[in-house]
């Protein structure tokens, strides 16, 4: 006889709903693609978001900032150097101004996001990568060492590169971690998933053949394979904490599932369990802070969440979040873009390609306080900050991810305060990730192409009202005039003070369409009058 356990299951985020963003916090008009690749076609940061959209003749995107809400301009500028379909995109995690595309035209670009944004369509990337011969499916990059790149297209190659080398144009990757042998295809060198452990150190895979494998990325050693014949995997993820794989995909009877497998040992999978009988590519996303879960399926209306623990029962179902639009695909905010001051735990951008929409669902963890900074919820996460060089990792260096916290002014100390070679990126704020025996490092303060050479250059710009480049304004408006108030002294000052200005040129606008309508009004009162007067 079984012993009796009950269903309830005690924890803090058992109450965690989902809140979808208004119409006017969501980003409406964008032409989603509508390619069928398994991908997310969507990336996000604090700065900004990124999307695959359809076009002619080509692969683009579009990248907006992060506050650049409601309409979007049907002429917006747009990221559109590739000769073919873009298949997916992803932020450098340690620089929110470099972004990394793959397309069907088997290359791989790497971009630069000017600091206000695109002002007119981008063609020429920074860098571009050369060494697929057929579409590049599958973009990644490291976890803790900086400029390192994954890629893996259907040349059944899978290369590893580093774009800090240089010219425009690489050829040669660093390691060729998977590629065919004597003219052999074999199907575990074409991908359908990646994914990096916390260290870098190894890469759980998914491929053809719906297999889960471990591979030494250095080496590109097949470390572990599955064996099992009851589960045939599409998506993979590392469980960090945890000490587990997660894979996502299907039963032999076509029921989408989730399966656990210590990663040490893939000849029997930890646990099983159906999720449903739908036929969509089941996405997961794991919060390493909470323990948390969600799945979300391609053409979905809903996410359902779990709590994971690496005790049995292992998985335990929370509750899911309902709509009645479905989801093409799906982009997440890194941890330290969250607003903590409302016990924001994650942050999904929904692709609805249906009202060309994409719309920004927070998970929301219910407080009586929730003004407070709550410790509970927010431990130490994963900060932009590379933790070594792709020199060190070549070598065989390990070293866990940089942690910052997200409390505003809580100081972090480097665990490598030998290393004194790494900058700090663009975007780190100085007081949350320094150094323990250093001052804070100011390199992101450095002049670059990317950036204007002056505060009032960006604070001249108008970003809806004209398409003119950014350096033609030199000009203080006078709505900040420098007796009114002093210049922003740093980049977070810069960037508040044009997002305000942007919401102040968006109020004027609704203004004056407020007075054209009621000026429309008028005259249609005034005609109908005199019509009136006429007939009598």
């Amino acid at each position: 006889m079984m012993p009796w356990r009950s269903s309830y299951h005690c924890s803090k985020f058992r109450h965690v709903f989902g809140k979808p963003s208004t119409r006017e916090h969501c980003y409406d008009g964008v032409p989603i693609t509508r390619g069928v690749h398994d991908n997310h076609c969507c990336s996000a940061n604090p700065c900004f978001i990124a999307v695959v959209t359809e076009c002619a003749g080509g692969g683009a995107f579009l990248v907006l900032p992060i506050h650049h809400t409601g309409r979007v301009d049907p002429h917006h500028p747009r990221v559109c150097g590739h000769g073919g379909r873009v298949l997916d995109v992803k932020w450098n995690p340690f620089d929110d101004h470099c972004v990394a595309s793959c397309s069907d035209d088997a290359t791989v670009k790497i971009w630069d996001i000017p600091v206000c944004g695109v002002q007119q369509n981008i063609t020429k990337a920074r860098k571009t990568l050369i060494g697929h011969s057929r579409r590049v499916g599958l973009i990644e990059w490291h976890p803790t060492a900086e400029n390192l790149l994954l890629s893996s297209a259907y040349d059944y190659k899978v290369l590893l590169w580093d774009v800090s080398q240089a010219g425009a144009v690489l050829r040669y990757p660093v390691r060729v971690i998977l590629m065919p042998v004597y003219h052999r295809y074999p199907s575990e060198t074409l991908l359908l998933s990646v994914s990096f452990n916390s260290d870098g150190s190894r890469l759980a895979v998914t491929s053809k053949d719906r297999r889960v494998r471990i591979v030494d990325p250095r080496v590109g050693k097949i470390l572990q394979v599955s064996k099992s014949k009851s589960h045939r995997a599409t998506k993979v993820l590392y469980l960090e904490g945890l000490k587990m794989l997660l894979s996502t995909g299907s039963s032999p009877w076509n029921h989408r599932q989730l399966v656990l497998w210590d990663p040490d040992n893939l000849s029997e999978p930890l646990h099983e369990e159906d999720v449903d009988g739908s036929a969509g590519v089941l996405f997961p996303f794991y919060d390493p802070d909470t323990h948390m879960l969600y799945l979300a399926g391609k053409g979905d209306a809903n996410i359902r969440y779990y709590e994971l623990s690496n005790q049995k029962p292992y998985v335990s179902f929370l509750t899911e979040y309902r709509s009645r639009l479905p989801q093409k695909g799906l982009g997440v905010m890194p941890k330290r873009g969250l607003d903590v001051h409302s016990c924001e735990i994650f942050r999904f951008y929904r692709l609805i390609a249906i009202k060309d929409l994409i719309e920004p669902l927070s998970m929301i963890v219910p407080r009586r306080q929730s003004g407070a900074f709550q410790e509970d919820l927010y431990p130490l996460t994963a900060a932009n900050r590379a933790a070594m060089t792709p020199q060190e990792w070549l070598l065989g260096v390990n070293r866990s991810p940089v942690l910052m916290s997200l409390k505003p002014g809580s100081p972090v100390a480097n665990p490598y305060p030998a290393e004194r070679g790494l900058p700090t990126p663009r975007g780190v704020q100085p007081d949350l990730v320094v150094d323990a025996e250093s001052e804070p490092d100011l390199g992101f303060m450095e002049e670059d192409a990317k950036f204007p050479q002056e505060a009032n250059d960006l604070l001249g710009w108008q970003p809806d009202e004209t398409h003119l480049p950014l350096w033609m304004h030199h000009g203080t408006p006078h709505c900040c005039a420098p007796t009114e108030r002093p210049p922003p002294t740093n980049e977070s000052e810069l960037l508040r003070v044009f997002y305000q200005q942007q919401e102040e040129i968006r109020g004027l606008k609704e203004q004056l369409d407020r007075r054209d309508a009621r000026i429309t009004c008028l005259e249609r009162d005034i005609e109908n009058a005199r019509n009136t007067r006429a007939v009598f």
